[in-house]
């Protein structure tokens, strides 16, 4: 429960981010990039146009300390119009072109999710590969840009006091979690479709090692571009380049629109984010009608379709209020808190519970399914690495403790107590869950807790023929006594992963000797 809060709460914004982008995309159908120059209604006196004074006189450096870039103003005060809100507590009125972009984003997620898994893991086929051929496209052409080595110096330059800053250690950990899908329930639900004798220790370290090299591969075509336009307008690449979605919506623009074939460029980068982004998406919506499904099956499950339109819907209502005039500083509090202090805490407890509670029982589950039990190396991490460092992270980003900001604009105290219940109710659900699993129970207090850290009298592989020691006619309306048995009636002889179990059966029965002699 404190997983689908937590996602459902990052999906209505993450597809306001998506929303952007197809505004973006459609602003890149032209042959003159509307944030390319000054002069239009939207820009001020601040407005500083490079094209024309690198037509000038190039030699001379420029001082932007004082100005603002065509691009900015254009996010700023056409996209957003953020100079008609005064802040959070006046949203303003609605953007209705952003309005229609967020209702085609979400109407684009509908039709890919419409038939679960069948449909949004064809779509995937597209959106997860073509990112790359786009990314390789980018980053040839940043390499091969006049002072491109500039940016990439400033990349690979190690900036060893930014480690004694928490914000970048749980922004770091927070980006992991983002890239990788900890905590957020997708590896959960997609795993959920996999064979009982996938092996996932091996798609773990190819899906983990493919985040790092992309993320290193995407980092070289961005500071490349940020390099070519540090030298371009003759400032260091530091005062370029920015955080958050001023660099997806500000710098990079910019730097399309000095390029030849501007348009073209711009179109493939918001073409590149949204497939990036609706990949994501899929995940977060799979993620929350898998859940809500499985629990009501005789309800939902023949409805599947409906139930994923009526949570599209709902999102989208909610996210309303973030295509109005003040909507990006909406966009901040749910970035900065709906995914921070919860996420951590969710995941710290679904490790510590899953190593202290389940105990033995992962290993074991582990070995029956893939043949082989977890390296020391996975056990040392999920024993104490993992939950030690993360609980570190989380208390020294509680003491060090910074209120949210857009620019200069500081949030009211009443937005910040805001942003911090949307935190604590995620994790609150975790508590409240323990509370209703001991009450259901029988018995004294410590009785009841004893009953309600148990597993289930059903608990086990879902299909009866992988049932094997343990789980052993556990299943409900099990007729067979040894599902193992009809594993083998069914595919005949004895495979590697029957030996597993049988070896697992017998390890097991050991311990329970052992236990009982005890």
């Amino acid at each position: 429960m404190g997983t689908i809060l937590i996602v459902s709460l990052v999906a209505i914004y993450y597809n306001m981010i998506i929303a952007y982008v197809l505004f973006y995309l459609f602003a890149s159908l032209t042959s003159d990039l509307p944030w390319q120059h000054c002069g239009n209604w939207w820009n001020t006196e601040l407005c500083l146009d490079h094209h024309v004074l690198r037509a000038g006189n190039s030699s001379l450096p420029i001082n932007i300390s004082n100005t603002v870039s065509p691009s900015e103003e254009y996010w700023s005060r056409y996209v957003l119009h953020i100079q008609g809100s005064s802040g959070i507590g006046d949203p303003g009125r609605i953007r209705w072109n952003l309005c229609l972009c967020l209702l085609l984003s979400w109407t684009i997620v509908y039709l890919c999710i419409l038939k679960g898994v069948k449909s949004s893991g064809k779509v995937v086929y597209f959106t997860a590969t073509f990112p790359y051929l786009i990314l390789v496209m980018l980053l040839i052409r940043g390499v091969t840009l006049e002072g491109a080595w500039k940016g990439i110096q400033f990349y690979l330059t190690p900036q060893f006091d930014h480690l004694l800053s928490s914000k970048v250690w749980i922004e770091a950990a927070l980006q992991i979690f983002y890239s990788l899908g900890v905590g957020f329930g997708g590896l959960l639900t997609f795993a959920s479709y996999n064979t009982f004798h996938q092996n996932i220790y091996r798609d773990t370290f190819i899906v983990t090692l493919g985040n790092a090299i992309t993320s290193i591969l995407a980092g070289f075509a961005i500071f490349s571009v940020l390099g070519y336009m540090s030298q371009e307008l003759g400032v260091p690449v530091n005062q370029v380049a920015k955080a958050g979605p001023g660099l997806a919506f500000v710098v990079y623009p910019q730097a399309m629109t000095m390029l030849p074939l501007s348009p073209f460029w711009s179109f493939l980068f918001f073409f590149m984010l949204l497939t990036l982004g609706l990949d994501s998406q899929f995940a977060f919506m799979e993620t929350i009608v898998t859940a809500v499904t499985d629990e009501f099956p005789y309800y939902l499950r023949p409805k599947k379709a409906s139930f994923s339109a009526v949570i599209c819907i709902a999102l989208f209502l909610m996210g309303l209020i973030l295509t109005t005039e003040g909507g990006m500083y909406w966009l901040v509090l749910l970035d900065d808190y709906s995914a921070g202090f919860g996420l951590m805490v969710v995941v710290i407890t679904t490790c510590l519970v899953v190593t202290r509670v389940y105990g033995k029982r992962f290993c074991r589950d582990i070995h029956m399914m893939l043949g082989f039990k977890p390296g020391s190396y996975f056990r040392a991490c999920w024993m104490v690495l993992s939950p030690a460092t993360m609980m570190a992270l989380l208390v020294y980003n509680i003491v060090k403790y910074q209120p949210s900001e857009y620019g200069n604009y500081q949030f009211p105290t009443w937005a910040e107590a805001l942003g911090i219940l949307m935190g604590v109710l995620s994790c609150l659900m975790i508590p409240l869950g323990m509370v209703v699993a001991v009450l259901q129970e029988e018995g004294t207090l410590w009785e009841r807790v004893q009953q309600a850290s148990r597993p289930a009298m059903g608990w086990g592989p879902a299909l009866e023929e992988n049932r094997s020691g343990a789980y052993v006619a556990s299943l409900a309306g099990s007729q067979s006594p040894k599902p193992l048995m009809v594993h083998m009636r069914k595919y005949g002889g004895i495979t590697s992963y029957e030996n597993t179990a049988i070896e697992v059966d017998r390890e097991m029965e050991e311990e329970e000797e052992e236990e009982s002699m005890i």
